[in-house]
C-alpha cells in the first residue's frame, strides 16, 4: 500500500502545481466605460461679416468753459452732470473790482468829452476871427489840431468803458450752447484767471453722440471699396452699429462724419469718427464703444461655440464625435466671432457633432458617450483672467 501511494506522488504534485499556476494568472481587466461628454450638432446659418474697431464716445461738440478775467469765484450756479441751456448762468465771480474799473473808465470818458467840447468851442470861436485876420492862421490850425486830438482821446476813453463793461460781463459765466455739463473744476472762493484762463468745467453736446476710433489700413481699404460699390450700384450706404460695454447694440444706426486725411505711418491705422442718434442722452462721453459694419453676408456658415475650439501655437482643433462615438481630433480654420460662437471656414461639414464640454478628457480614438445639447445651451467660453 505504501508503494502504491508512493507511485502516485509525482503525478499529483504536477497536477497541484499546474492548478496553482493557473490560479495565479490575473483575469483581464474589464473594458472601461465610455467617457461622458457634452456634444452639439454644429450650427449652420447665414451670418454677416463685420469690420470692427474699438473706440471711445465723445460729444459731437466739446466746449471748455474757462475764466476770461481774474477774480474770486462767488458761486457755482449749476448742478453737475445735468443738461444746461444756452445762456444759463454757470459761475459768478466777484464783480466789485470790475465795477470800480468801469466807474473809473466812465469818469475818464466824461473828462475827455468835456475837453473835446472845449476844443470845439475854440475852433468855432477862432474860425470867424481868422477870416477877419484878427488872429493868425497858425492859432486857428492849432485849435483844429487840438480838437482832433481830443476827439481821438474820447474814442480811446469810450473803448476803455466798453472794455470795462465786457470784463464786468465776464464775471457772469454763462453756457455758450446747450449740452450736458460736467463736474466743476473750481468752487466758491477759488481764485481763477491769474496768468491763464482757468478751466472751470466742460459742456458736451451728446445728441448725436460721436465715436472716435482707428482701424488698420487694410480694413479701411476693404470697407471703402465695399462702400463705393454699394453707392455706385444705387444701394444704401453701409450702416454702422455701436456695441456698448455690456454687449448691447445701440438701437440707432450711425454714419461717418470724419475720416482723417492720412494713415499714421507708425501704427498703420487711420482715424475715423462716426455719429449716432442719442435721444435721452443714454450714451455719455468717454464710454467704451465697439464700431462694426456688415460688409457682406456669408451664406451657410458653420458655427461652433468658442469653447469647442482648442488653440495650440496658432493651430485650431475641434473634437468631432463620430457615428460610433469615437473621437476624431480635427484641424479647422476659424473665421469671425459671432457673439459666443466662432465661424469655421474649413474643416467641418454640416451635421457633424463636436465636443463642447469635457474637451480636456478626450483623446483621438477614444470612445465617448455624448450627451447632446444645442449650440445655444453650450457653456460660454471661459474668460482669461486679467494679467495672464
Amino acid at each position: 500500500m505504501r508503494k502504491l501511494a508512493g507511485s502516485r506522488g509525482p503525478g499529483m504534485i504536477l497536477v497541484v502545481s499546474l492548478a496553482s499556476f493557473l490560479s495565479c494568472q490575473k483575469e483581464p481587466p474589464p473594458t472601461p466605460p465610455p467617457l461622458g461628454v457634452k456634444a452639439a450638432t454644429i450650427l449652420t446659418r447665414d451670418v454677416p461679416v463685420y469690420v470692427e474697431a474699438i473706440g471711445e464716445t465723445r460729444g459731437n461738440t466739446e466746449i471748455e468753459i474757462r475764466a476770461r478775467v481774474e477774480g474770486f469765484i462767488e458761486s457755482v450756479d449749476f448742478a453737475e452732470g445735468t443738461p444746461v441751456h444756452k445762456g444759463q448762468l454757470l459761475y459768478t465771480l466777484d464783480p466789485k473790482p470790475f465795477q470800480a474799473a468801469l466807474a473809473r473808465a466812465r469818469a475818464h470818458l466824461a473828462q475827455t468829452q468835456a475837453d473835446l467840447a472845449r476844443a470845439q468851442q475854440d475852433v468855432a470861436r477862432y474860425e470867424p476871427l481868422v477870416a477877419k485876420n484878427a488872429i493868425s492862421r497858425e492859432e486857428y490850425e492849432t485849435a483844429v489840431a487840438v480838437e482832433r486830438a481830443q476827439r481821438s482821446t474820447v474814442d480811446a476813453a469810450s473803448a476803455e468803458v466798453e472794455s470795462a463793461e465786457i470784463d464786468l460781463g465776464y464775471t457772469k459765466v454763462k453756457a455758450p450752447d446747450a449740452g450736458l455739463v460736467g463736474k466743476t473744476e473750481v468752487y466758491a472762493g477759488t481764485l481763477v484767471g491769474r496768468g491763464q484762463s482757468t478751466l472751470l468745467t466742460r459742456i458736451s453736446k451728446v445728441d448725436p453722440i460721436h465715436v472716435r476710433f482707428t482701424i488698420p489700413e487694410r480694413d479701411y481699404l476693404y470697407y471703402a471699396r465695399e462702400r463705393e460699390q454699394r453707392l455706385s450700384s444705387g444701394a444704401p450706404d453701409l450702416p454702422l452699429q455701436l456695441v456698448l460695454s455690456d454687449a448691447s447694440v445701440h438701437p440707432h444706426p450711425g454714419s461717418f462724419v470724419f475720416i482723417d486725411r492720412n494713415v499714421d505711418p507708425q501704427t498703420g491705422t487711420i482715424l475715423l469718427e462716426a455719429a449716432f442718434a442719442n435721444p435721452g442722452g443714454i450714451v455719455r462721453p468717454g464710454q467704451f464703444a465697439r464700431i462694426r459694419a456688415a460688409v457682406e453676408v456669408k451664406q451657410g456658415a458653420i458655427l461652433v461655440p468658442q469653447r469647442a475650439v482648442q488653440e495650440l501655437q496658432g493651430i485650431h482643433n475641434v473634437a468631432v464625435v463620430g457615428a460610433d462615438g469615437t473621437i476624431e481630433l480635427r484641424m479647422v480654420e476659424v473665421g469671425e466671432r459671432i457673439g459666443s460662437l466662432w465661424v469655421i471656414d474649413s474643416g467641418l461639414e454640416p451635421g457633424e457633432r463636436v465636443v463642447v464640454e469635457g474637451l480636456q478628457k478626450v483623446r483621438p480614438g477614444v470612445k465617448v458617450e455624448a450627451e447632446m445639447v444645442s449650440i445655444e445651451d453650450a457653456p460660454p467660453p471661459a474668460e482669461t483672467p486679467t494679467g495672464t
